[in-house]
């Protein structure tokens, strides 16, 4: 049995002709990632200590001068996860460190600009909807992203100390196959070119002078 067969016992295989009123064709069977639950967490850490690795150019000259930070992939990496599911709830206790990956650029004392990795560590104690167990496991993933404005260095464990805004999005999610109804494919349009019109205006001029007014009259 396939699942055409979950909406269309009497034929096989084909599209299922729905109501014309409607607009729906068919029913098709479709790959996507279901998210069964989510939720955000913002915050602002102050003096938080950014250790710097990974220089580009290599071995700048110290001190460095902060100039920025920002997240440099918008996917956390889940750490320590421990899901524990509430007795007596649909839901369950999600503790994990969320490790948010930064690109830090900075003026060394040449007076040469570099980047360096940096990352940093969210603690997350939440309460989320998980599924019940199946065949298919479901994913804990992170959405992340930060920015610092202003650091600080710290000479000596090779750091900068900064003030810095996060967002995590935690996400209970799965690979799965849905049935869903269609109304056929997607019609792509074509594409418009760019094209900057040197003359415009130009052009739009009137080829002799409006008007013979003279303005002694």
């Amino acid at each position: 049995m396939s699942f055409f067969s979950n909406f269309q016992s009497d034929k096989c295989p084909g599209p299922l002709t729905g109501n014309p009123v409607a607009g729906l064709t068919e029913k098709v069977c479709i790959q996507a990632e279901r998210v069964f639950d989510a939720c955000i967490k913002q915050n602002r850490l102050e003096n938080y200590t950014l250790t710097l690795t990974d220089f580009t150019p290599a071995c700048p000259t110290y001190p460095l001068t902060f100039i920025s930070a920002r997240s440099s992939s918008s996917k956390g990496r889940v750490e320590n996860l421990n899901v524990d599911r509430q007795a007596d709830k649909q839901c369950a206790r999600v503790s994990c460190n969320v490790v948010i990956p930064l690109q830090v650029v900075y003026v060394d004392a040449a007076g040469t600009e570099g980047t360096a990795k940096a990352s940093i560590t969210i603690p997350a104690d939440v309460l989320l909807f998980v599924p019940a167990p199946s065949i298919m496991p479901y994913n804990v993933t992170a959405i992340v992203s930060a920015v610092a404005p202003e650091g600080t260095f710290v000479s000596q464990g090779c750091a900068f100390t900064v003030n810095c805004c996060v967002t995590v999005i935690l996400k209970i999610s799965m690979p799965v196959e849905l049935l869903v109804p269609t109304y056929g494919y997607c019609a792509i349009p074509p594409a418009q070119e760019y094209s900057q019109e040197v003359c415009a205006g130009f052009f739009e001029l009137p080829l002799y002078p409006q008007g013979n007014k003279n303005c002694c009259n």
